[in-house]
């Protein structure tokens, strides 16, 4: 009789503990490759979901395919590196709440001998320019992410339409393009992030850095509720005043892969 009550109440135990965890909140939030390959997630999330009892499933991809995932309301919070792109997803309705979070940059990246001469650049326009002659190869990340949008941003500054062989066109993330330019000694435009996290595993030197148009904010967003009624809109508040808060920002700030900061906190700046 004993035994039998042990075992009800070790089923019972059990049926609660398989609830509980099944009752977890979940939260899904898009991000880019750039958050995700550097490690930033990594350090960033995992406190967050202990002090409030949230799972979240990210989902790695580029920023235009993240804002299409809140878009469609796929997920509840979007963490992406495009102004431009982010205003016109808000305005249009598909979220709400933005809020800066951090930056970085981006470097152009290539070859030690360097034959575009990328090196001796003043602008960031200049070297796109040099880059355009085609005398190597150049590796597009070619998926709607935010480096791609900025890649498009200076071809366009500099008057050229990128096409031919020495344009390669990956559809890949940030860091699947560094290793292609690596193998292929071609350059790349990266976020700075990304480089430094890989340091030791590409032999591609930067060769142009610090022009003003290389700036990479990145922000955060809510999907709106009111187009997606079921987004976890509580849930993506929570996160926003995270990661825009004291805990998260100083997260952010003391992140360093080989003794260099990846990213710089800038919410409330």
């Amino acid at each position: 009789m004993r035994r039998g009550f042990s075992f009800l109440c070790f089923i019972g135990l059990l049926v609660v503990g398989l609830s509980c965890v099944h009752a977890q909140e979940r939260l899904r939030m898009s991000t880019t490759t750039s958050t995700e390959d550097s490690g930033l997630l990594d350090v960033l999330l995992p406190p967050f979901e202990k002090a409030n009892k949230i799972k979240i499933n990210v989902i790695s991809v580029g920023t235009g395919k993240a804002l299409k995932l809140g878009e469609n309301g796929d997920v509840d919070v979007v963490l992406v590196h495009s102004r431009a792109a982010e205003d016109k997803f808000v305005q249009a309705g598909y979220g709400i709440d933005r809020r800066d979070v951090m930056y970085n940059d981006y470097i152009v990246i290539g070859p030690e001998k360097d034959p575009a001469k990328v090196k001796g650049s003043k602008t960031a326009v200049e070297a796109f320019k040099r880059l355009g002659e085609g005398k190597a190869d150049f590796v597009s990340r070619g998926d709607d992410s935010g480096t791609h949008k900025k890649e498009m941003e200076i071809w366009k500054a500099a008057g050229i339409k990128p096409e031919g062989k020495w344009y390669l066109q990956a559809g890949q993330g940030m860091g699947a393009v560094l290793q292609m330019a690596a193998n292929k000694q071609g350059y790349t435009l990266a976020d700075r992030g990304t480089y430094i996290s890989m340091e030791g595993k590409i032999s591609l030197p930067i060769l142009f850095e610090g022009d003003k148009l290389l700036q990479n904010p990145y922000g955060i967003i809510a999907v709106n509720p009111a187009k997606h009624p079921k987004a976890n809109y509580q849930g993506a508040k929570k996160l926003i005043a995270y990661m825009t808060g004291a805990e998260g920002q100083k997260t952010i700030a003391d992140f360093k892969k080989n003794g260099k900061q990846l990213f710089f906190p800038n919410a409330g700046r």
